[in-house]
């Protein structure tokens, strides 16, 4: 789905912006944030790991790390002891651990998390990462560190930004509900406890809003010059792995509902397809495990992909979606003008000195601690997704773990600094994490310095300055079995540039033309619409034609037709009849591990996709007897309009007459209350469409429809069921 924000010619300058000329090799500028970090040689859901990395449990955070400023001359400053927080030694009720700085558009505040406390020997104590302020880290003035009010006390908040006006985004693992019997929130892959997405905090008044839900994570949210939160979202929307093994060994199983008095019941999973096809389908089995670039407005509207850059653009290789029809082929990228693939995107920063250049660390899910190798690309609003080219920083080999001659070791957190200067978190090691001493006394494999990076004569990006000469503590902390200790050089991590920096405008969602003549044609202001769907905690979904698809997507069935009506035909061969949209709400309602002992099962609940029921749609939408659950008419020139919850994940697919899957979505989606979601197509053309042709510009006919229904509504003219 293409959100009218990004809509845009390509022009001779935002061409430019894919250009990447080498970092200026200078010594430091400004001064910098950074944590250091107690080194945790486990890497699965652990601080250091790409996903479940938010809590604060013992075993996964550890303690004795600090916030650190370095000043340009070198001079370290440890701004956590001096305000009072942290110990050396045996970690008891004063011990922390600190993550994730961001720095205020003054430059003279920060933020970050911490969580504070570790516990006795055999005694387990739930703690959870906090945000706190810090301000007085300038030459000379006295550090101040106080507690960031009222955001959620018994949750992880992590990951902090700055929005425009100065409140915060992070992500935390709050239910969407805040429900405490959801917690944790598991996700699709692991059923690991994840963060359920990024929220919105106003500290004085303790306004929290859910801008973005996440079935599997969000992780690292920044604000870029442009205003939009740029963030990385792991996309696994993928029938349960665990639960369909054979004979169900992870006793999985369903709620009913989210209620927590609703009962138990069996499996069942009916969107998407399966992961595995079955023996003579004519379904390939679909699986799906990427970790992508997103973007929202800040205010939670206008969820997608970075400039709608998708799997075409950035993979190396996917399935199609039906193995009968010679017209879809196995995806891979000769051809496209990105050579480079990009399987994951973690730590994006943007660069403050080429507008809409964006680095970040692709690396694989396990082994690595979350590093592996720096690339960039060009992602400017204007920036045509197909023409978003992906350079490699340091050589592919970094991001996995085969032993190579130019193989530089790993990569996490890169920072460049407003004179170009490059900065990473950086490992000698080539090969996967791991300890190379005892549980009590840990000797990781991977250890994190900060350094200077630099151009050799391979045009290859090496470290060549430490930032520090290594930062030593002497630690101790019951784990809470074990007692682990350690003295040695902890991790350097999370660089921040302390600067000054213009505050971004905050872009929001706008109608285009095409929907305004809609809301024209049938005499509806489209404040008082948008009004009345905030009212109702609402919003609307509305497809241009469905029959129109990009035209570098031949994995799903692109001859489509709505009979009687629109059709659109890329190729001669099969086509194929699509009359119902089908949209799916992300529930929490899939359990595991029941059993006589656990007659509940595990502490928390997977997201299940489930036919769209949200009670307070009412009778909103058109009636759709014909069509599957949950599913509203595709109308005769294509177009859809559907009336959504807001503030969950959301997916959908096209089906045949008979409610048959013909295009499924691949990705969750949440909308705000109040929001108009418009695209041209599913999927949205970037350049062209199958034919060749632009992206619709056709008013819709389905959103005339249902704004004609929606004022027969308001009149009185229906009573059953609404109001």
């Amino acid at each position: 789905m293409r959100n009218s924000y990004f809509y845009g010619v390509t022009s001779v300058l935002s061409l430019c912006l894919v250009v990447h000329p080498a970092f200026a090799q200078v010594t430091l500028a400004n001064p910098i944030l950074f944590v250091t970090q107690m080194p945790i040689t486990r890497d699965f859901a652990s601080i250091g790991s790409t996903f479940a990395n938010h809590r604060g449990d013992m075993h996964l955070a550890g303690r004795g790390g600090d916030l650190y400023i370095r000043y340009p001359n070198g001079t370290l400053r440890n701004l956590t002891q001096e305000a009072g927080f942290g110990s050396i030694g045996l970690q008891g009720a004063n011990a922390i651990s600190v993550r994730d700085p961001a720095l205020h558009f003054s430059g003279t505040k920060a933020v970050f998390s911490m969580v504070i406390g570790a516990p006795p020997q055999f005694q387990y104590n739930d703690y959870y990462w906090q945000l706190y302020d810090v301000t007085g880290f300038g030459v000379g003035q006295t550090v101040s560190i106080s507690k960031v009010p009222n955001q959620p006390h018994d949750f992880n908040n992590v990951q902090p930004a700055y929005l425009s006006d100065g409140n915060l985004v992070f992500a935390s693992d709050r239910p969407r509900s805040g429900a405490r019997h959801l917690y944790p929130q598991q996700d699709e892959y692991e059923s690991e406890a994840t963060p359920t997405g990024l929220w919105k905090l106003v500290p004085a008044s303790g306004a929290l809003t859910l801008l973005e839900h996440s079935p599997s994570g969000s992780f690292d949210p920044i604000v870029d010059r442009y205003g939009r939160v740029v963030f990385t979202r792991w996309d696994h929307l993928q029938r349960d792995q665990q639960a369909d093994q054979p004979g169900n060994p992870f006793a999985n199983f369903n709620w009913t509902s989210e209620a927590a008095n609703a009962p138990i019941v069996a499996l069942s999973e009916v969107f998407p397809e399966p992961r595995v096809a079955a023996q003579g389908s004519i379904v390939n089995g679909h699986r799906l495990n990427q970790f992508f670039p997103w973007t929202i407005h800040q205010d939670g509207t206008g969820e997608e992909m970075l400039n709608h850059i998708g799997r075409h653009e950035m993979q190396a290789y996917f399935d199609r979606s039906f193995n009968n029809d010679p017209n879809l082929f196995e995806f891979n990228p000769v051809g496209r003008p990105n050579p480079r693939a990009l399987e994951n995107i973690f730590y994006m920063i943007e660069d403050p000195t080429i507008a809409g250049r964006y680095v970040g660390i692709d690396a694989p899910e396990f082994g690595t601690h979350g590093a592996g190798q720096i690339v960039a690309f060009g992602g400017a609003p204007s920036v045509n997704p197909d023409l978003m080219i992906v350079d490699y920083l340091t050589p592919r080999v970094t991001r996995g773990t085969e032993p190579a001659a130019n193989h530089s070791g790993h990569y996490r957190n890169p920072l460049v600094m407003s004179n170009g200067a490059l900065i990473a978190a950086h490992a000698p090691e080539q090969g996967e994490a791991g300890n190379l001493g005892t549980v009590v006394s840990p000797n990781p494999k991977y250890k994190f310095r900060l350094q200077r990076m630099a151009l050799n004569g391979a045009n290859e990006y090496v470290p060549v300055e430490a930032l520090t000469n290594g930062i030593s503590k002497t630690i101790s902390y019951y784990d809470p079995d074990n007692l682990v200790s350690y003295s040695a050089p902890l991790w350097e991590l999370s660089p921040v540039e302390v600067r000054a920096s213009t505050v971004p405008p905050a872009p929001v969602t706008t109608l285009a033309a095409p929907e305004l003549a809609a809301f024209a044609a049938e005499s509806v202001e489209a404040s008082v619409f948008e009004a009345d769907l905030r009212a109702r905690n609402l919003a609307l979904i509305v497809v241009r034609d469905a029959t129109t698809r990009d035209r570098a997507d031949k994995q799903q069935p692109y001859n489509l037709r709505v009979p009687g009506g629109r059709q659109t035909l890329g190729a001669a061969g099969r086509i194929y009849d699509i009359s119902h949209f089908q949209l799916f709400q992300g529930d929490q309602v899939r359990g595991i591990g029941l059993s006589a002992q656990a007659p509940q099962g595990q502490r928390g609940r997977r997201v299940l996709a489930q036919a769209m029921h949200e009670p307070s749609l009412g009778e909103l939408n058109i009636p759709n007897p014909t069509g599957p659950a949950g599913s509203v008419a595709i109308a005769s020139d294509g177009s859809i309009a559907a009336f959504v919850p807001v503030q969950r994940a959301l997916s959908w697919q096209s089906t045949a007459p008979n409610g048959d899957a013909v295009v499924r979505e691949r990705f969750w989606m949440t909308l705000q209350p109040g929001e108009i979601r418009t695209c041209d197509g599913c999927h949205g053309a970037n350049a062209a469409n199958q034919t060749g042709a632009p992206a619709s510009t056709q008013s819709p006919l389905a959103l005339r429809q249902l704004l004609a229904r929606w004022k027969m509504l308001r009149n009185g003219e229906f009573r059953n069921g609404f109001e």
